[in-house]
């Protein structure tokens, strides 16, 4: 696929650092698929002493800031990992916070986001979510399903685990009603599972962000990754911007991609 700039570079990225050498980006070399893991919200509010929430909240700005950029400088899928099965863990005024975060998010977004003709999904079990938080969504997906522009992955009471898990059950119970005398083993393909995998329409990452210096996946798209480039910034989330993002593409730019071979 040919990407194209949807503004001008210096419209994108009017004061670009010192540290940072443009000159070498190609346009015709932005990941279609970019990957967030958005890491450092509660070490952000607790250097400031304040509450984790405060965190998620100054959290927000940095997801507009890449959202605009990563559609100006055509990447057509933007994953963010918002809430993971895990983050039921947290205490319950975080996870409440959170959830009313989410749902007054979106609803204020929608709008803009529509105008940017982007498109907005979720993965994960939205069914869990508070009604508020799951109309939100839905509500945004059925303003944007038909956009045409990047589509906005919200990865939200996602855990990859589950995802797989109920991929692998989906492809046996297929096998199972289509032989009668027992599953074929055959059946159970790597195309089969990815076929029921949340991401089944879209393609794979081409490109994982994670911010605050943590080097793990916390069980994101593990399947999907299998041959994603990989970018660790120690920038924690609410700091964020639009030139941690470049140097982000800019450095995924300088990599080979040889998915195993030579």
């Amino acid at each position: 696929m040919v990407h194209s700039l949807n503004k001008e570079f210096s419209e994108i990225f009017p004061d670009i650092p010192a540290d940072i050498d443009a000159s070498g980006f190609d346009e015709a070399r932005v990941p279609q698929h970019v990957a967030v893991i958005m890491d450092g919200n509660g070490r952000w509010a607790k250097k400031r002493m304040l509450n984790r929430l405060n965190g998620h909240k100054a959290g927000i700005e940095a997801v507009r800031e890449t959202i605009r950029c990563a559609s100006d400088i055509g990447v057509r899928y933007l994953t963010i990992y918002s809430f993971s099965t895990e983050n039921w863990k947290r205490p319950q005024d975080e996870v409440v916070g959170l959830m009313n975060l989410f749902a007054k998010t979106m609803l204020a977004e929608v709008d803009g986001l529509d105008e940017e003709n982007v498109r907005v999904m979720t993965i994960g079990d939205t069914s869990a979510l508070p009604e508020d938080t799951q109309h939100a969504f839905a509500e945004a997906w059925e303003q944007t399903k038909d956009n045409t522009g990047m589509t906005l992955v919200v990865a939200v009471n996602y855990g990859s685990r589950a995802e797989i898990t109920s991929a692998v059950q989906a492809v046996v119970n297929e096998a199972l009603a289509q032989q009668e005398a027992g599953l074929e083993v055959a059946a159970v393909t790597p195309e089969a599972i990815a076929s029921h995998l949340h991401t089944a329409s879209i393609p794979d990452p081409d490109l994982v962000i994670r911010t605050s210096g943590e080097m793990r996946l916390s069980n994101f798209l593990l399947w999907q990754i299998a041959y994603s480039e990989f970018y660790c910034t120690p920038v924690l989330w609410p700091d964020f911007n639009r030139y941690d993002f470049l140097r982000a593409i800019l450095n995924f730019q300088g990599r080979a991609r040889r998915y195993g071979g030579v």
